[in-house]
């Protein structure tokens, strides 16, 4: 009995390992698999016959498992679908070490590139894309050589980054969608996969964030209030300067616990209405009249957006 109840974990946790993520959702149909080849065929387990106690029961086993082999399953809300989502998060090595083995050198400088261009490029107090467009991403297929003198003297490695082809580009951005790194938008906005976030939290902090910020500073990698997981994708307060971020799931809680319509920390009318994520773009003006329109100019308004919104930072620095 125990060799039938460790042959089906092993069979879960293989389910798991070849999807790298699972819902409560697709796991019923896995679960109820595994079940109805346990007794045989017998009785036949359907998916909507699978709770959640026997899908964390199954869960608790894997992770019991995969802590062997310096792994660990945590979970995380999709910031879209709101869906708890469980993942494979490796503890023992970085991503760096990770991506390595399946990407090349050149192919690693791009991704570092697009990395570079969501949380740091795209993220200003002003507007927090955190997502870039495949135009973008096409346009970092090469290092921007007169801002990388400096940095080819400390990482020798970006002196011999010859870029990559249109082709290798698309090829990159398709396998790390597949590899659960990226997920594009319907919009065609490329942002990191829950998953990402749950593997990349600390790198992403260290790289990006300031250790030395106080906790009212803004910072280019935000958590949300309520949940305390980063948010690529919300709501932000409608003061700048306010460092106050929510997921659009968990805001309704949140305001049923604060119990006011005001900002807690900035005192400003909290009004829902400016985003974090695509939305900053997709949700002005401009894109809307452009989107109208379709065709090559909704492309390029994106860029024309950005290029506003980052002179109009230049003309608040000078300002102050």
């Amino acid at each position: 009995m125990d060799h039938q109840r460790e042959d089906r974990h092993k069979a879960f946790l293989q389910a798991f390992l070849a999807r790298g993520t699972m819902t409560f959702e697709e796991a019923q149909p896995v679960i109820a698999a595994i079940m109805t080849a346990a007794n045989g065929g017998e009785t036949e387990v359907r998916s909507d016959q699978v709770s959640e106690s026997d899908f964390f029961r199954y869960i608790d086993k894997a992770s019991e498992i995969a802590s062997l082999f310096d792994y660990e399953i945590r979970n995380i809300l999709h910031q879209v679908s709101g869906k708890r989502i469980y993942a494979f998060v490796n503890t023992a090595s970085d991503p760096q070490t990770q991506l390595a083995t399946t990407y090349s050198p050149d192919e690693l400088s791009f991704i570092k590139r697009l990395l570079d261009a969501i949380f740091d490029k795209y993220n200003s107090p002003r507007m927090e894309v955190l997502a870039v467009t495949e135009m973008q991403a096409f346009k970092l297929a090469r290092p921007d050589r007169r801002q990388s003198v400096q940095a080819d003297e400390e990482d020798q490695s970006q002196a011999t980054d010859r870029g990559l082809k249109h082709s290798e580009v698309e090829n990159v951005l398709a396998n790390l969608i597949d590899g659960g790194w990226l997920e594009k938008s319907r919009a065609g906005f490329y942002t990191i996969t829950p998953r990402a976030l749950l593997e990349l939290r600390p790198w992403l902090t260290e790289t990006y964030n300031d250790p030395d910020a106080g906790p009212n500073e803004w910072q280019r990698i935000k958590f949300c209030e309520a949940c305390k997981d980063i948010v690529t994708i919300g709501l932000r307060c409608s003061e700048r300067d306010c460092v106050l971020r929510l997921h659009d799931n968990c805001q309704d809680a949140f305001w049923r616990t604060v119990r006011g319509e005001n900002c807690p920390k900035c005192s400003r009318q909290w009004t829902g209405q400016n985003y974090v994520g695509e939305r900053a773009i997709t949700k002005t003006e401009a894109y809307e009249r452009a989107h109208k329109r379709g065709g090559p100019r909704k492309s390029n308004v994106v860029d024309e957006i950005l290029r506003q919104e980052a002179s109009d930072d230049e003309g608040d620095e000078q300002d102050e």
